[in-house]
């Protein structure tokens, strides 16, 4: 099976092992010369994931066309910032290709979820959707992780299947494909408040309580969207919530936990010039979105106020008891 791979970070780098390890002939793309030219001599990025090559049969280019024409199956894994860049380089080779994405986000400036960025410009409605609970460094170790995969096209999903399920990888299919985007989207902002309250400090007991209910928000969201409301149970769901909002691992997680501790404003500053924290930048974009859909969920407004506006973090704790 031949698959093209856009992005050689570290979600990339993770999936190319698990394809690898599925016998796929993958095609990497990057659209740094430098990347290339040290990922070629390396095969590896020990910044990005340490003691972990990547195969040797992965071949790495800078060339679009290159990592599109002849595969079976597409893979988009770069930062959602860039999807519609890369939608745009993409579009002259499109074919009703099947394309996976591995992105997690919402696009700023319109409000659309990552699969609705690949309709708007892209040939193809043969369009797939991976989320879960799954850390890149976690993924490399082959130990056991579940994901979901979303689609309308029953051949996308049996594409990805091939292209990722075995012996310690299970992908759960399901055809809510918004709802699924929705999910893994949002608990990257949740986790911006689970480090906010441990900056603050907060016990377990109180980290518990803020997952429990930002279930019931992301229940509420799925139901203004028009989605499955039973997605919330899933890999995307609950289990991508749960693994976000307890690890340190979550670059979300530790820029909350920036906030939390009241960190002068400079040096939060500096870690998201330094960092890329997807919840950061998905929580001004699910904030209009839900303000232009007219859907109120008190705890996207707090934490915007609190991450976006400089209101106090302590406000989080009165909040979690006074939220009806």
């Amino acid at each position: 099976m031949k698959i093209g791979l856009f992005g050689c970070g570290a979600y990339g780098m993770a999936l190319s092992s698990i394809m690898s390890n599925n016998n796929c002939d993958i095609t990497m793309w990057t659209k740094f010369a430098e990347e290339k030219e040290s990922l070629e001599k390396t095969r590896s990025n020990e910044k990005l994931i340490p003691n972990f090559k990547i195969s040797d049969a992965i071949k790495i280019t800078t060339n679009v066309e290159e990592c599109i024409k002849g595969k079976d199956l597409l893979v988009v894994a770069i930062p959602a910032a860039f999807v519609d860049d890369l939608c745009l380089a993409m579009k002259p080779y499109i074919t009703n290709e099947h394309i996976l994405i591995a992105t997690k986000g919402i696009e700023q400036n319109t409000g659309l979820f990552i699969n609705q960025i690949l309709e708007k410009n892209l040939s193809t409605r043969n369009i797939a959707v991976i989320s879960g609970p799954t850390f890149a460094i976690d993924l490399v170790t082959k130990m056991p992780a579940g994901l979901s995969v979303a689609s309308k096209n029953s051949q996308t999903i049996d594409l990805v299947k091939r292209a990722l399920q075995n012996d310690y990888i299970k992908l759960r299919e399901t055809n809510d494909v918004i709802g699924v985007e929705i999910c893994g989207s949002i608990k990257n902002v949740i986790a911006l408040s689970a480090g906010m309250l441990a900056g603050l400090n907060a016990n377990d007991s109180t980290k518990a309580m803020l997952i429990t209910e930002a279930m019931h928000d992301m229940e509420n969201i799925l139901n203004a969207f028009n989605c499955n409301t039973r997605t919330v149970l899933s890999f995307s769901g609950i289990g991508d919530l749960l693994l976000t909002c307890t690890s340190t691992k979550s670059r979300n997680y530790s820029f909350g936990k920036l906030v939390g501790a009241k960190t002068p404003r400079k040096e939060i500053d500096a870690y998201l010039k330094n960092t890329t924290v997807e919840g950061f930048y998905t929580l001004e974009s699910i904030y209009k979105l839900l303000k232009d859909k007219e859907v109120s969920i008190p705890i996207i407004d707090l934490i915007y106020d609190i991450a976006v506006n400089g209101e106090s973090p302590d406000l989080l704790l009165k909040f979690l008891i006074e939220k009806e």
